[in-house]
């Protein structure tokens, strides 16, 4: 396996290494770092929490020159928290850099006029932020971009859902002719093709494969909320064992503050995130569940792909995502890191069966399980009744009438009656064959006649 000390870094992006105790590249880090290092140009597709971050942060902390002040690389992201994520990831290869190297920061809902100030004064080297905010700050000419060599596009697919890919193609067309580009992305649509097509020259495309969608260490767990109140169900398989954080993601904002108030209200010390949240007001929140201030934390899919909170013990699915599938991997893909275990729990209703076969459609495995008395105990397996029916499908119609019948009151001698019905249909049906084959035999023998009359 390959070691970092054979990319050829900085020794302080070694030291750096050594303190954040990474033992070995990810997949994605062996196979990019290299190329990114000889200034390709770079698309990488990777599940998340495969190490991407830093895939592309070494090779740019690499080549960054710290005695010129100029925009040298910019990243954007599509959300503050994946922006902020990056940023604290930039602070701790920086920090053991021997000569300083400047990061600006730049995400919506912040002080933008103080921001544009600052530049006047000077350019960081090393840009990281949203698109809507950098582009702000271009197109107001207060930051300088055709310095720079090297543009990076994170979570592209998560760009173009989000509406953001017309404003990163204007960032892109800020840039001067020899810019480097490097794209990740979990998925690449067809959409972003066309951007890649326009801007890149000759790509590296590397798609890392995952053996499994979900990682082998969760235990993805499905349980049916039929005849139950969800709400008490939540409460319920929060309150077993001694979770050390739980993530609850549900579809809409509505259901987050709605089940937050009804946990908060059973006792339990609650964070509550999602889009319609003041900035700064989420910033804070997520700083505090950070710091361990809460146990629980309730979230729209805001937070699937940008939070990233160390220790996520529990995972537990309000619903199944309605926009698009692939968030369901990026909820489960809180728990479970960097080799710990996790357990995701999914609750599903009887009319959410199709979308629990499209996840099993993607390679996604569950474990049918079910809360009773108290504790979490092994249910049956959903599809048994397909086989059922599969079953049934073969039977005649009075056969299955029988056997509805014989459901609702079954009386003694019942085996015996349906085995003579069996048997009486059998003799009915060789007697029909029989009748069929005798009036084709004189058909043909009439019409023998007819062809010699």
């Amino acid at each position: 396996m390959t070691n970092f000390s054979e990319f050829n870094l900085k020794p302080f992006l070694l030291e750096a290494i050594k303190d954040l105790k990474f033992d070995h590249p990810t997949p994605v880090q062996e196979k990019l770092i290299p190329v990114i290092m000889k200034h390709r140009d770079v698309v990488g597709q990777s599940a998340t929490g495969s190490g991407k971050t830093h895939a592309f942060l070494l090779p740019i902390f690499n080549q960054i020159d710290p005695s010129v002040q100029k925009v040298q690389a910019v990243i954007t992201t599509p959300s503050r928290e994946l922006a902020y994520q990056i940023i604290e990831a930039a602070k701790q290869l920086a920090k053991f850099s021997p000569e300083p190297i400047s990061t600006g920061a730049y995400v919506g809902g912040t002080d933008k006029v103080r921001q544009e100030d600052k530049l006047k004064r000077e350019q960081p080297q090393l840009i990281i932020g949203t698109p809507g905010r950098i582009w702000d700050l271009i197109k107001n000419g207060g930051l300088d971009v055709h310095t720079a060599s090297q543009l990076v596009i994170d979570e592209a697919d998560m760009t173009l859902d989000m509406g953001f890919l017309d404003v990163v193609d204007h960032i892109a067309a800020s840039f001067g002719k020899d810019v480097q580009m490097m794209v990740f992305s979990a998925t690449i649509p067809q959409k972003i093709n066309v951007f890649l097509k326009k801007y890149m020259d000759n790509p590296v495309i590397e798609e890392i494969p995952v053996s499994t969608i979900i990682s082998p260490t969760i235990d993805n767990w499905l349980i049916s909320t039929k005849g139950q109140d969800k709400n008490q169900l939540i409460y319920k398989l929060l309150t077993i064992g001694e979770p050390y954080l739980v993530l609850i993601f549900a579809n809409t904002r509505k259901r987050v503050e709605e089940l937050t108030d009804y946990l908060k209200g059973q006792g339990l010390k609650v964070a509550m995130i999602h889009g319609g949240m003041r900035p700064r007001e989420r910033k804070q929140v997520m700083k505090r569940v950070k710091n361990l201030d809460f146990q629980f934390v309730v979230a729209t899919d805001l937070a699937a792909r940008g939070i990233d909170i160390q220790g996520v013990s529990d995972v537990i699915n309000d619903d199944i995502p309605t926009e698009d599938l692939e968030f369901f991997i990026h909820r489960v893909g809180r728990t479970g890191r960097n080799g710990m275990s996790g357990t995701s729990i999914t609750l599903y209703s009887p009319d959410e069966e199709k979308e629990v076969e499209e996840l099993e459609d993607m390679g996604i495995h569950f474990k049918p399980k079910a809360l009773k008395h108290g504790e979490i105990i092994d249910s049956y397996d959903r599809n048994r009744r397909k086989t059922h029916r599969k079953h049934h499908d073969r039977l005649d119609p009075t056969m299955i009438g029988m056997i509805k019948k014989k459901k609702k009151k079954i009386k003694p001698g019942y085996k015996r009656r349906i085995k003579m019905t069996i048997a009486r249909k059998d003799e009915m049906d060789r007697r029909i064959k029989k009748r069929e084959e005798a009036r084709s035999k004189r058909k043909q023998r009439k019409n023998s006649s007819n062809r010699y009359q």
